[in-house]
C-alpha cells in the first residue's frame, strides 16, 4: 500500500477523501475515478487513499468533509474503524455504493451499525430488474424528480438497520428460499451523531452508472452526504 496522495485545484470550500481498495472486481479506482472530476466540479479538493490507515489519522478526518468509501471485503482494525465512526459522529459524511459500502470488513460489527446495512447475498449473474422510488420520500433531495427505472446488475440482498430512511427499493420474488415476494432497500440514508450516511446497493461495474438515474443519484448522495 502507498500513503494517500493529493490532486485537484487548490484548497477550496470542502474536502473529499476517497478511500479506495479491497477486492478488485468492484474495479473501486475506475469506478470512484467517475465521480472525481464531479466532486471537484462541486468545490471539493479531492484526496485518494489506498490504504484504511488513513482512518487512524484524526486530524486529516477531522478536516474531510466527505468520504468516498470502495472497499470491498477485507477488514478493518478497532482502531481504523473507531476513527472512521469518530469522525462521522463529528460531523464528517460517508457515502460509497454497492460492495464498496455494504460488503466491507464483514467482520466488524461497528462499521455494520454505520453504515446502516449489510450484504448477504445476491442472485447469480446481471439481472434486469427495477428500482422503485419508495412512496413518499420522492421530495428527498438524493431522488427528487426521478422516476422508477430499470438496471441491468446484480440485485443485493442485504440485512439493514431500522433507523435507515430508505429512498428506493428493489423486488424479489418468491422463490424456494423465499416464501413471498420482498421488498428490499436500495438506496437509504442515515445520520450518525452529526454526520450523514448515503448509502446505494447498485454499482457492481463501471457501466451501472451509464444509466441516468444512477449516475444522477449517486452524485447527488455524495453531496448529501457531506458537511
Amino acid at each position: 500500500m502507498t500513503a494517500h496522495t493529493s490532486s485537484g485545484p487548490p484548497p477550496v470550500s470542502r474536502r473529499a477523501l476517497v478511500v479506495r481498495g479491497g477486492w478488485e472486481g468492484h474495479e473501486p479506482v475506475k469506478t470512484t475515478d467517475l465521480f472525481l472530476p464531479f466532486l471537484r466540479e462541486n468545490g471539493f479538493t479531492v484526496e485518494t487513499a489506498d490504504t484504511l490507515d488513513v482512518y487512524t489519522d484524526t486530524a486529516l478526518l477531522a478536516a474531510t468533509d466527505l468520504v468516498v468509501q470502495c472497499w470491498t471485503m477485507g477488514e478493518i482494525s478497532a482502531e481504523q474503524c473507531a476513527g472512521l465512526t469518530s469522525a462521522v459522529r463529528s460531523g464528517t459524511g460517508l457515502a460509497g455504493w454497492h460492495g464498496g459500502i455494504v460488503d466491507s470488513f464483514r467482520g466488524s460489527v461497528d462499521y455494520q451499525l454505520l453504515t446502516g446495512g449489510q450484504f448477504l447475498t445476491h442472485p447469480p449473474g446481471f439481472q434486469d430488474h427495477t428500482v422503485r422510488i419508495a412512496p413518499g420520500r420522492a421530495d428527498h433531495p438524493v431522488v427528487a424528480g426521478l422516476a422508477d427505472f430499470g438496471v441491468h446488475t446484480e440485485r443485493y440482498w442485504t440485512a439493514t438497520d431500522p433507523l435507515i430512511d430508505v429512498l428506493a427499493t428493489i423486488g424479489f420474488e418468491a422463490d424456494e428460499n423465499r416464501s413471498r415476494p420482498v421488498t428490499m432497500p436500495a438506496v437509504w440514508t442515515r445520520t450518525w451523531g452529526a454526520g450523514r450516511v448515503f448509502v446505494s446497493t447498485i454499482g457492481h461495474k463501471p457501466d451501472d452508472f451509464d444509466v441516468p438515474a444512477v449516475r444522477a443519484l449517486t452524485g447527488r448522495g455524495l453531496l448529501w452526504a457531506s458537511r
